[in-house]
């Protein structure tokens, strides 16, 4: 009997899977919070030039705050307001002739800038002043981090094979909580961007480890199932996201609030099954054993497990396979890609490399990550570049998946022989 048949026999889709997967919502639900937090605590309100240098003059002194600006502040040819540069002394003529005059000496920012908290009270931006020319270190944060995340999923993949996927998803809990509430607490630029960097080094563990282990738990006839429910939970991560920023205007606390719901999980993790899968293949099949009669309880299936033992589960895994394919389609679906990409993935690789193989593809899918972010500076030297870029690229990528095989309804390999031959669909 092989593994895949014996989760049928217990029900591969009972509540032992359910509680599962809902356990591991928790953190799963942090994963979208933190990777789009940039939106929030590296947001740009808007700014000018700090004027408290003109404030010794009288009549500057006795103008109102828009008089103030009109005298002190160019304007760019759209009519807005100049957020990078003052002049080099108040204009008051404009008081009386408010049309841009050209050739007035102008000079960049020398006091730093004046922002608006109306939205924001702080932000990464403000914090540092990471705007005008220094708006490139702004958009390096985000793409510092998504570098960490890339880096990590390699990292995880392959402590996961290494240790199991249980103990180094508790490592992934306790390490993104201290890194990533000692950046809300990082007092220089350098110091934040480090903690981001292996904040996002540790979330690709949560990340990839946790569908690894749904997968792994789930049959056949669920198995994508448990790949896409896994989608809900960015989905519910984005809500959050979107309401706890509307209430945590700072972003040392928003960062703070974001990572809280961790703490439950790490207090969760006791009830989480190692992979039975990974327990057979690494030679502990007593183990395996346990869990497994866990779920047959759970599930209201002790009796089909009476006669299994250790020894049947070792027997258990054989040479399995078939042949697969999935279409990615274009950036409208891109959430509905997401999950695919993820589910195919652990069903390409065999138990023994799993987690390796969806930590090194991770690794490469988030080096675009990393990318992504820098790519809207070219905005400056057309507003539709960045745009037209990540067309092409999103059209490339489905062209090159079309040629991919099918996994559907086909078991997964265990070791690396199995994917050497012909794999066979479900008996």
């Amino acid at each position: 009997m092989k593994f895949d048949n014996i989760l049928s026999e217990i029900n591969g889709f009972g509540k032992f899977q359910i509680v599962m997967v809902l356990i591991q919502s928790i953190s799963r639900m942090t994963l979208p919070c933190h990777f789009l937090l940039n939106n929030f605590i590296a947001a740009v309100p808007s700014h000018h030039c700090d004027l408290s240098a003109f404030e010794d003059e009288d009549i500057f002194s006795n103008l109102t705050q828009e008089q103030r600006l009109a005298v002190s502040i160019p304007f760019k040819e759209d009519g807005t307001p100049n957020s990078c540069e003052m002049f080099v002394e108040p204009q008051y003529h404009l008081l009386y002739n408010s049309s841009n005059v050209p050739g007035l000496p102008t000079v960049h920012c020398q006091d730093g800038w004046v922002y608006d908290n109306s939205t924001f009270t702080s932000t990464v931006a403000t914090e540092w002043d990471l705007v005008c020319n220094r708006k490139g270190m702004n958009k390096a944060t985000a793409t510092i981090f998504f570098i960490g995340v890339m880096c990590g999923a390699p990292l995880f993949g392959f402590l996961s094979d290494r240790f199991g996927r249980r103990s180094m998803l508790m490592v992934s809990y306790l390490s993104t909580m201290v890194f990533a509430i000692s950046s809300a607490f990082s007092t220089s630029y350098v110091t934040f961007v480090i903690l981001r960097f292996f904040t996002g080094l540790t979330l690709a563990g949560i990340s990839i480890i946790s569908i690894v282990l749904n997968v792994e738990w789930f049959d056949i006839d669920h198995r994508t199932f448990a790949g896409v429910i896994v989608s809900l939970d960015w989905t519910i991560g984005n809500w959050l996201l979107a309401g706890t920023a509307y209430f945590v205007n700072d972003w040392r606390w928003l960062i703070i609030a974001v990572t809280s719901p961790l703490l439950l999980s790490i207090i969760a993790w006791r009830w989480l099954p190692e992979s039975a899968r990974w327990l057979i293949v690494n030679g502990k099949p007593e183990t395996a054993h346990t869990y497994l009669m866990r779920c047959a309880k759970m599930n209201n299936r002790s009796n089909r497990m009476t006669d299994m033992s250790p020894a049947t589960l070792l027997n258990s895994i054989n040479v399995e396979s078939g042949d697969k394919k999935y279409t990615v389609l274009d950036k409208g679906l891109s959430e509905a890609s997401f999950t695919i990409m993820f589910l195919y993935t652990t069903e390409l690789y065999p138990t023994v490399v799993r987690q390796n193989g969806l930590g090194y593809t991770s690794f490469l899918a988030r080096l675009g990550v990393s990318i992504a972010p820098l790519i809207i500076l070219l905005e400056d030297v057309w507003v539709l570049l960045p745009a037209g870029i990540y067309c092409l690229v999103a059209i490339g990528s489905g062209l090159t998946a079309s040629l991919l095989p099918e996994t559907l309804n086909i078991r997964l390999p265990e070791y690396i022989e199995d994917i050497e031959q012909p794999r066979c669909t479900e008996s």
